[in-house]
């Protein structure tokens, strides 16, 4: 491949020298410009003069960029170095993904995961049944979800990695993010763009909900982004949600070569091609056997369990042994921050609850373990740089989803939250104004550790607390263990 053969499968124009800038050419990964070794590709969103400099310094062998900002097109010529620039960055990242599974995974069976909630937990169960099978298996997820946005070139040099320190891999399990955009701006068609260049056997839609209020501004926008993924996947299976209409409309319009395996927390006519769980007799059910009981479970709350039954639905799609999988759902261990228990007594419960289907499904399962002589406590961290809309849409879920004994505290978090995340004015006020109109009580703290330390203080041994929120409640775990 050499770089004018690369520039238009990228839709991109050549700055500079139409030639490597390293002599052996193109013969590393796609990567980031801190992380490039000579012979390496840098996709960047952006780049200037000093980043054209480091590059020529580095001996790479060419640079990917959407926007060349201040004198970086006068230092390309300057130094005849290779600069692509696109129209499109996400072309760019979806062909280094391609790139690495062509050329590093091509023997690797591909799963995705999309959705607007409970991707993650999906796809790291899987990787864990997977991986305790004994396979050799690679996921973008972590506990921090960094890396399944997949508009950078993260993933394609991770994947690269992997298999140059640790041997071939068997699977991918790809989290992809359901909309994704840069600076505002929806990136049509990404789920599909990425799900694409990894040629998958078998996706999972966990749910079609709002989230990323500003790139898309209606469910129907979602829809259209998460509808087009199963025509990515290559003679295999597609398992979705059973109890999410929004899921069923997809499937209605599935290609022949692409099988829909159903998951349900009703009870469905048992087949080889749905699973559900029976919640009289607290048993996930797969053609006509009781394979896992609550005791099996690491979560028990209704929303998990979905988790679990889409994790078990792929593993049987592409052939492992229901005693593996069984097995990898015994032993699993949680991300963090996904109903993580922090403490006993009073029982605290934290999630990444973060937009409004979340907040009111986990708010719902907690509820539950509330004793009669008990108090329950919501602590929120409100969404900061993210927009009134956003929180509007969470605030508004927040009042559905309690009721008037619940204690509700929120927290901007200044005290931990970086000024990407930083709350602002108009972003407060509508929390506030929201539960002023519905005659909600609430206390707010700026900072995160002032709202634990007063909760947990009034808190007694019986009481409940759960914290939700996104990167506003990210140190909590942290913080309490120190107040506590």
């Amino acid at each position: 491949m050499d770089i004018t053969e690369l520039a238009s499968a990228i839709n991109g124009k050549i700055i500079g020298s139409t030639r490597y800038y390293n002599e052996e050419g193109f013969i590393g990964r796609f990567t980031f410009l801190g992380d490039a070794k000579p012979g390496d590709i840098v996709i960047r969103h952006w780049i200037d003069g000093k980043g054209i400099e480091i590059a020529s310094y580095k001996n790479i062998s060419c640079l990917i960029t959407l926007n060349p900002t201040d004198d970086a097109k006068e230092k390309t010529k300057e130094l005849n170095f290779p600069l692509i620039i696109c129209e499109k960055i996400e072309l760019a990242t979806a062909f280094a993904l391609n790139w690495a599974y062509e050329n590093y995974a091509k023997d690797a069976k591909s799963i995705i995961i999309t959705g607007t909630n409970g991707k993650s937990t999906t796809s790291h169960l899987i990787y864990h049944i997977l991986n305790h099978s004994g396979f050799n298996v690679f996921t973008n997820t972590d506990s921090d979800s960094e890396f399944n946005t997949l508009c950078d070139p993260m993933v394609s040099k991770l994947i690269v990695d992997e298999v140059n320190n640790n041997g071939p891999l068997d699977y991918l399990v790809i989290e992809v993010s359901e909309v994704q955009g840069w600076l505002g701006a929806l990136m049509k068609g990404h789920a599909y763009l990425m799900s694409n260049a990894l040629n998958p056997i078998c996706g999972v839609i966990t749910n079609i909900a709002m989230d990323h209020i500003g790139l898309v501004n209606s469910i129907e926008e979602v829809f259209d982004e998460i509808y087009q993924v199963p025509n990515s996947i290559n003679d295999g299976f597609l398992v979705v949600n059973h109890d999410d209409n929004l899921v069923m409309k997809v499937v209605e319009d599935l290609d022949e070569n692409v099988h829909p395996f159903y998951c349900s927390m009703n009870n469905l006519k048992s087949s080889k091609n749905n699973i559900f769980y029976d919640t009289d007799k607290q048993e996930i059910i797969y053609d006509n056997q009781a394979i896992l009981t609550i005791d099996d479970l690491p979560f028990n709350t209704n929303h998990f369990i979905q988790n679990i039954l889409s994790a078990v639905a792929s593993c049987i799609s592409i052939g492992i042994p229901m005693e593996n999988i069984v097995d990898g759902v015994r032993t699993y261990k949680a991300l963090d921050r996904r109903f993580s228990k922090l403490n006993e007594k009073p029982l605290i419960y934290d999630d990444f609850a973060h937009n409004p289907d979340g907040i009111k499904a986990t708010i719902k399962e907690t509820k539950k373990f509330v004793p009669k002589d008990g108090e329950f406590y919501v602590v929120c961290s409100i969404r900061g740089s993210r927009g009134v809309e956003i929180n509007q849409l969470n605030v508004e879920a927040l009042v559905e989803a309690i009721d008037n004994k619940t204690n509700l505290i929120l927290s901007s978090s200044i005290d931990v939250v970086n000024d990407l995340n930083f709350v602002k004015d108009e972003e407060r006020e509508i929390f506030f104004k929201v539960l002023d109109e519905n005659k909600i009580d609430y206390l707010h703290y700026d900072n995160l550790v002032d709202a634990l330390t007063e909760t947990y203080e009034k808190a007694n041994p019986q009481d409940v607390i759960l914290l939700i929120g996104a990167q506003g409640m990210d140190p909590a775990e942290g913080l309490l263990k120190k107040i506590i």
